[in-house]
């Protein structure tokens, strides 16, 4: 699934029924509504695992979960006051906040690789992404200005190999020289489940790719005016993602079936191997940083390969899309 959105009108539906949310109590623990930009997954289970485990209440923090879906505009949800702090999807929403001075930065990353890949089939003679030059590749729209940038830089590939996708998987099925995006936790498992095709699955962040993912938005209002509580959501996260990969992942998971019912467990179970498997979440900067960490040499080579593919202005201060303030600390 795709974490780019942008219908506004399912995005002010969502915010409308967040500012619904009574006023906290004077004195108490401090309310962070926290926007996800899909319905409740695996990919989100460190923040559920947290919930559920009363790491945000034992840090002070009244914390809601406002699951997003199919149009929900997270960092415009941020910006506009409707959520305390948001999902980051990856690195290309965040340095797009930059560039459009919206006062809101990511403050943690809790998928130190993206998990997007593209897929290829098992027979099609692919086996690195340099093979796929020349191949049609189905790419969602928001692709296109993303990480396409990069397969683009890297391999040389045109935008004549790019045909729309549709989040449907029966043209690739149907087409055996299609490459098709998806995201590791979840498109290969769906195909080899349903069309009981195992396809050849490339992570773009194992070939270099430097975009994070599932960083934490928060809007510089409110880290000038509570510092401590946006410290005390990264350090809760970050002890609910230790717990949720590498310790009991129930109590997450309860609360990720209740908020979707459309979940099941093999999915959460294959989800979470995936993210173990592949460091999602432990490798890059969180090896020595700890969890959720981020670093500006990491943020400086995505900003060098986006604005050298004209993405952005090479005088854009690329430091304005995140701080590192909190990350320093975020060792529970």
């Amino acid at each position: 699934m795709l974490r780019f959105t942008h219908c506004l009108a399912a995005a002010a539906a969502l915010l409308a029924t967040a500012c619904s949310r009574p006023a906290p109590t004077a004195g108490g623990p401090t309310p962070i509504r926290f926007a996800t930009d899909w319905r409740a997954e695996a990919e989100q289970g460190g923040f559920y695992e947290a919930l559920a485990n009363g790491e945000y209440a034992r840090r002070g923090l009244a914390v809601t979960i406002v699951p997003g879906g199919p149009g929900v505009n997270v960092p415009q949800l941020v910006a506009s006051g409707a959520v305390e702090m948001g999902v980051g999807s990856n690195s290309f929403i965040v340095m797009n906040l930059a560039a459009e001075h919206v006062p809101v930065r990511a403050v943690a990353a809790f998928m130190q690789k993206d998990p997007q890949v593209l897929m290829a089939h098992p027979d099609a003679g692919i086996r690195s992404l340099a093979d796929m030059k020349g191949h049609p590749i189905l790419l969602a729209d928001a692709s296109v200005s993303a990480f396409w940038v990069w397969l683009k830089a890297k391999y040389g590939f045109t935008d004549s190999q790019v045909r729309k996708y549709t989040f449907n998987n029966g043209p690739f099925l149907a087409d055996e020289r299609l490459v098709q995006q998806g995201y590791l936790t979840s498109e290969p498992y769906t195909l080899e489940k349903e069309a009981h095709v195992k396809p050849a699955v490339f992570l773009l962040a194992d070939e270099g790719y430097p975009g994070y993912a599932g960083m934490v938005l928060a809007p510089d209002k409110l880290i000038a005016a509570n510092p401590a509580a946006v410290r005390a959501f990264v350090q809760a996260s970050a002890a609910g993602w230790r717990a949720y990969l590498h310790g009991d992942p129930a109590p997450g998971d309860r609360l990720i079936l209740k908020d979707n019912p459309e979940m099941t467990p093999d999915v959460l179970a294959q989800a979470r191997e995936k993210m173990r498997a592949y460091d999602i979440v432990d490798s890059g900067d969180a090896k020595t940083l700890g969890l959720g960490a981020m670093s500006d040499a990491r943020w400086a080579t995505f900003f060098k390969v986006a604005s050298e593919m004209g993405v952005y202005p090479k005088t854009l201060d690329d430091k304005r899309a995140y701080t590192l303030q909190f990350v320093q600390q975020a060792k529970p």
